[in-house]
């Protein structure tokens, strides 16, 4: 594709016009045309003869082949902040108020920025990859960072805009305050790649404008799928922010003015202000100065340079389509997370909880997401990028995806790893108004309920999704019978029961979406609902609600009596027994096994790694693992370990484990010996019994 192809003449032209600071009327006047010709040119309703296009090179000081070739010539405008002036009808506003219709904390932001990069998903082959870095700056790196933002220009404004009595100046000065006594900021980078991009014009409808330039504008071009619908979500970017500020660098999958790499931009948010005698309405963009007519001193995207981005905090690791936001004076208002490594840990917990759904994939198709978060201090790592595993906080949940996408679902739960399905029916009202369009009808929900893990913190909760698997809610079911098997269960409904071609799926996706408040994390009554919807809306809701529930307690209402299933996965291979295993009740008191993981090596031993929880004893516990292997038919042969370990909080001493008095945690791991087993290790279960040792 030649360049003439990819960028047509007049975004050339308008781009070089721009940077040169000439006007389309300086223009017609040096070529002695008229100003509706150069018009048409930038507007690409016509092209210059080539005559005409070689003047033009001569006075933007360049030659005919930077034409062809679509090079830009013109030096770049210097970077500026663009404050919007306060409006002329004396309206003041103390803050963006969509930013209070979320928590400022990190498990919001996790949630809205991760939800917005799975809606932009751009190449459905492979999942989108998100990576948050927390970097903390000090010293020269921080001063370095102030110069290339312009703070001493921007300070003023942060100055006047903190010295009223508002709520949010008040947050402002405390966060001024602290920046100039511990001399310390922490930068808090959302990265995704696999996305879309901002896309679009710098002013005219596009996924651009929405986020950077507007309020309640939820462009999102995947359709009924998209999590938002608001328009709300990339307000929590801002709110996470203690300076209310945002810089954004993005590269596009679709290109704007013959570029993709590097569209830069930032924006803050302040209150009313008045600075140096002029007011101030609240928003400022960072970018470089338009000179289009009306437009003068708005600041507008700019294509950066790779020194540019560095200085900014806003490299990204490859060329891939996808977008970075810069949270700058990153913080979690809710208080729990004040350290790095703390920080660090929530974001890995909420985005396992947010969507460990998106994270699981099938035979047929992988994971929808990754995501990872790394810390770093003055551009070194401080805590190594850690991969969210859906599967350490939600075994069972995980499980339960992961079989219906693999086709490995039953009827009736007979066995811990099993995962039973049920179809749950959805009624999906007419349309109130416009009848042209199809609406009504019903549509098959699927419910996925599997026996929890010992280790849940929290079960017998039904977990709602739609969507690109977006977790909108859990609900504990009613009226659970006495006795019940503990479970987690899974209600996919829409477009995340994986079943596109069903007419009912798309209709299922609106009318849950339009029952949704903005935080997304319930299906109620709405003012969109009973706006769109015919009467009884609400009511169709609250049988959903009670039909899920009373499905779930038909498949829990008898305990599971098998805890093994058979040899078929590895798995499902492994097992505990004895007075510490999992899954048995037993008396206070008694040590008991919190996690064990095990796998086959090529001789067909098993490594196991089992942790133990203690009671406070004023004794010392003197264990002893036992391994047996569970074959189909016959008794559990034991088996001998080849090598016994003591890792943490315990000691090896002839085959046992010997624990002291007041700890309340230890872990062991164990090889077995391959030429005590009756069979080969893949062809039966292993259980893991810890005794009480002899004498």
């Amino acid at each position: 594709m030649s360049p003439q192809q990819e960028e047509k003449f007049g975004s050339w032209l308008g781009r070089q016009l721009r940077k040169a600071g000439m006007t389309q009327a300086q223009l017609a006047d040096e070529l002695k045309i008229t100003r509706a010709a150069v018009s048409a040119w930038i507007n690409d309703r016509a092209e210059p003869r080539p005559d005409t296009q070689r003047k033009i090179a001569a006075i933007l000081g360049t030659d005919s082949a930077s034409i062809y070739n679509r090079t830009d010539v013109a030096l770049p405008l210097p970077l500026q902040w663009h404050h919007r002036s306060a409006y002329k009808d004396g309206g003041r506003e103390y803050g963006n108020a969509a930013a209070f219709a979320f928590d400022a904390n990190l498990t919001a932001l996790a949630r809205e920025a991760t939800q917005n990069s799975l809606d932009e998903r751009f190449g459905k082959s492979k999942p989108v990859r998100v990576r948050y870095t927390l970097h903390e700056l000090t010293g020269d790196h921080l001063d370095a960072f102030l110069s290339a933002i312009q703070w001493d220009e921007l300070r003023e404004h942060y100055d006047e805009a903190a010295n009223t009595r508002q709520k949010v100046s008040r947050s402002l000065k405390a966060a001024l305050e602290d920046l100039d006594e511990n001399r310390r900021l922490l930068l808090l980078r959302v990265d995704d790649y696999n996305a879309a991009g901002l896309t679009g014009h710098e002013y005219d409808d596009g996924r651009y404008t929405a986020v950077v330039r507007r309020q309640l504008d939820s462009h999102k071009e995947s359709g009924a799928k998209a999590g938002g619908s608001y328009g709300l979500g990339k307000v929590t970017l801002w709110a996470a922010s203690r300076f209310s500020l945002v810089l954004i660098n993005s590269t596009l999958s679709d290109p704007y003015e013959g570029h993709t790499a590097r569209r830069v931009v930032g924006r803050v948010d302040l209150p009313w202000r008045q600075v140096g005698g002029e007011a101030y309405a609240g928003p400022a963009w960072f970018g470089q100065a338009d000179t289009e007519p009306n437009r003068e001193r708005v600041s507008r995207s700019w294509w950066a340079d790779e020194q540019t981005v560095r200085e900014l905090h806003l490299e990204r690791s490859s060329g891939e389509a996808g977008t970075s936001f810069l949270i700058v004076g990153a913080h979690d208002a809710s208080g729990d997370a004040t350290s790095l490594k703390e920080m660090h840990e929530k974001l890995v917990r909420s985005l396992a909880d947010g969507f460990w759904a998106a994270m699981i994939g099938g035979r047929t198709g992988g994971p929808l997401l990754e995501a990872t978060v790394v810390t770093m201090q003055n551009g070194s790592i401080v805590i190594d990028e850690e991969r969210v595993d859906p599967r350490v906080r939600h075994a069972a949940l995980s499980r339960a995806l992961q079989a219906y996408l693999d086709g490995d679902t039953v009827d009736e739960l007979t066995s811990s790893v099993q995962v039973a399905r049920a179809d749950v029916t959805l009624v999906i009202p007419p349309y109130k108004v416009d009848k042209t369009k199809k609406s009504g009808g019903e549509h098959r929900a699927v419910l996925l309920v599997t026996p929890a893990e010992d280790d849940d913190e929290r079960v017998n909760d039904v977990v709602y999704m739609r969507g690109n698997r977006m977790t909108v809610m859990r609900k504990r079911p009613r009226e659970l019978p006495l006795g019940a098997t503990r479970f987690q269960a899974v209600l996919l409904a829409g477009y995340a029961t994986v079943s596109e071609g069903a007419g009912d799926v798309a209709l299922a996706e609106q009318f849950l979406r339009a029952s949704e408040p903005p935080e997304h994390t319930n299906w109620e009554y709405t003012e969109e609902l009973t706006a769109l919807y015919a009467r009884g809306a609400a009511s169709r809701l609250r049988e959903f609600r009670v039909e899920i529930d009373k499905t779930v307690r038909q498949l829990v209402g008898r305990r599971v009596a098998n805890r093994g299933d058979g040899p078929a996965v590895l798995q499902e291979l492994l097992r505990l027994d004895g007075f510490g295993s999992v899954g048995v009740r037993r008396p206070q008191g008694v040590p008991t096994v919190r996690s064990v993981k095990g796998q086959l090596d090529d001789t067909g031993a098993w490594n196991v790694r089992v942790d133990l929880k203690l009671p406070d004893a004023t004794d010392q516990w003197r264990l002893t693992p036992v391994a047996k292997f569970d074959v189909r038919s016959g008794g559990r042969a034991v088996v001998f370990w080849k090598e016994i370990v003591a890792t943490t909080n315990c000691r090896e001493e002839n085959g046992n484990l010997i624990v002291e008095p007041g700890v309340q945690s230890a872990s062991f791991s164990g090889i077995t010996d391959p030429s005590s087993h009756p069979v080969h290790g893949s062809l039966a279960g292993l259980i893991i019994d810890i005794q009480k040792a002899r004498g």
